[in-house]
């Protein structure tokens, strides 16, 4: 019963974290205090690669965002 416990505590905290990254978004932060935001929460989401890069982009303000995926080589990373 225990094990049952804790492992739903730890997929509840996921859920939090999850959410908490849909409501990250850059308004007036400069893109460095964004990705230190973002990987603070990131890091208890249990989000990974594709999902994560997801999740970081929908909160980038919107003409940043444009401006990357029309380059040449978009990002493949939060890095």
């Amino acid at each position: 019963m225990l094990t049952l416990k804790k492992k739903f505590r730890e997929e509840d905290k996921k859920s939090v974290k999850m959410a908490e990254l849909r409501r990250i978004k850059q308004a007036g932060k400069t893109m460095e205090k964004l990705m230190q935001e973002f990987q603070r929460v990131a890091r208890d989401s249990g989000y990974k690669g594709r999902m994560l890069i997801e999740e970081f982009k929908r909160g980038i303000n919107e003409t940043i965002r444009r401006k990357l995926m029309e380059t040449e080589r978009p990002p493949t990373s939060i890095e």
